[in-house]
């Protein structure tokens, strides 16, 4: 008996040895380590392990704006992950370009339903010189939002139609009693960068921006930029003394509570505050236009944000069974039941899946002339840095406009020097 029982183990410990030897190992990186999306991607990644026993997944994940330097610092390194999240535009396109991103134009063309799984205008974002360097799993746009019972409170009936009727709105809130109508938590660096791109394209002409968002040709001279750094500052003057100290969920929570008039979101963060308070009842409008604005009307400021995947995996046919897995319409439709983000999976966001506010996002972003990429993402980290940063300075009053620029002028001409000798 004992010696059966011997045999037994040793052929359990060798079939165990053998499977553990051709176990695959895939590194996957993302920026979600807080809740829901936490729980979401640890029960994906539970899920596909449980599906391929071959395979073993490696996750790692660090937050936001650490997880911009961290990857930049991997893909230029040799230990880049096998597949990992980006946000699309420059910033990915400024992966691309270290030659470590594997195209996927080749898995895309051997699986023609999987292909067309996704909403094509949200791939183009992926898209550089004819080859598409990743998938977008989440669209996005930013909007204001407003808590309801507080405008009735108020008496306010009419949503602004222009920026200088914004301004009316919040001493109006403030003439109630609401000292604080407006707030955002400029402790995080890409809360500016939100409201200066869709101020930047509401401003300024197509004409300006494209020269100066081009990384060759940037100077940032034109005059408007000052005009909207006044407007930006006038906005913070609203948003009381505490606005540089919190972090944008912080914010986004006091919102939740309902002690907040007004705040400047995500779409994608209209199932965080269902979370929060299923019970708040809020709308919302885009970010107006100025009068005296010389920019294109009508457009949203966001972007797609999505998978790529290492061209030094040593097994990118695993390494594509896992984004498969991420982008199949199933767990699309579990993201929106599990996030309340919207997508970019056709199909997968539904009456059953979702909530009124999160169809109307879908709607916002399908009725927009075109998306304006985030202005961090838009243009050279170095120039997004010297903005961010610069009024982060403003809003306590420790630069002036001009020294902002000043930095920013410097900063761009950097950027160009290098892009010349590129």
């Amino acid at each position: 008996m004992l010696k059966r029982l011997v045999l037994l183990i040793s052929s359990l410990l060798l079939i165990t040895s053998l499977v553990s030897a051709q176990q695959i190992t895939l590194r996957f990186f993302h920026r979600w380590p807080q809740e829901a999306r936490k729980s979401y991607y640890d029960a994906l990644v539970a899920e596909f392990e449980k599906q391929n026993p071959d395979i073993k997944i490696v996750m790692d994940s660090v937050v936001n704006d650490s997880y911009k330097e961290k990857i930049r610092v991997l893909v230029s390194s040799d230990d880049i992950p096998d597949v990992f999240c980006s946000w699309s535009d420059s910033f990915a396109y400024n992966l691309v370009k270290s030659g470590r991103i594997k195209p996927l134009n080749d898995m895309l063309a051997k699986d023609k339903a999987f292909a067309d799984s996704f909403i094509q205008s949200q791939v183009k974002s992926f898209t550089f010189d004819g080859k598409i360097y990743g998938l977008p799993q989440t669209m996005d746009g930013k909007v204001f939002i407003y808590n309801k019972e507080i405008f009735n409170k108020a008496g306010i009936t009419k949503l602004p139609s222009n920026y200088e009727e914004l301004i009316v709105l919040f001493e109006t809130l403030q003439k109630k009693g609401y000292k604080t109508p407006i707030l955002e938590g400029l402790q995080d660096p890409w809360t500016i960068s939100h409201y200066l791109g869709s101020m930047f394209q509401l401003y300024l002409p197509a004409s300006v921006t494209q020269k100066d968002y081009a990384e060759a040709t940037g100077a940032f001279t034109d005059a408007g930029y000052k005009v909207v750094l006044e407007r930006f500052k006038q906005i913070v003057k609203y948003m009381g003394p505490n606005a540089t100290s919190m972090t944008h969920t912080d914010v986004r929570n006091l919102f939740a509570a309902g002690k907040l008039p007004v705040m400047y979101v995500q779409l994608a963060e209209f199932g965080l505050i269902r979370q929060s308070n299923p019970n708040l009842k809020y709308g919302y409008f885009g970010f107006p236009p100025f009068k005296d604005g010389k920019g294109e009307v009508g457009y949203i400021e966001g972007a797609p944000e999505g998978f790529m995947m290492s061209s030094t995996c040593k097994n990118p046919a695993a390494a594509e069974k896992f984004l498969k897995f991420i982008f199949s319409l199933q767990n699309a439709q579990k993201f929106v039941k599990d996030i309340g983000a919207p997508v970019a999976i056709k199909g997968a966001v539904t009456k059953e899946n979702s909530f009124p506010e999160l169809l109307d996002a879908v709607e916002i972003l399908n009725e927009a002339k075109g998306m304006v990429p985030w202005f961090d993402n838009a243009v050279n980290i170095k120039v997004a840095d010297a903005f961010m940063r610069g009024c982060q300075a403003l809003a306590t009053n420790d630069k002036t406009i001009d020294q902002v620029m000043a930095d920013v002028q410097t900063a761009a001409k950097i950027v160009a020097s290098e892009a010349k000798k590129k």
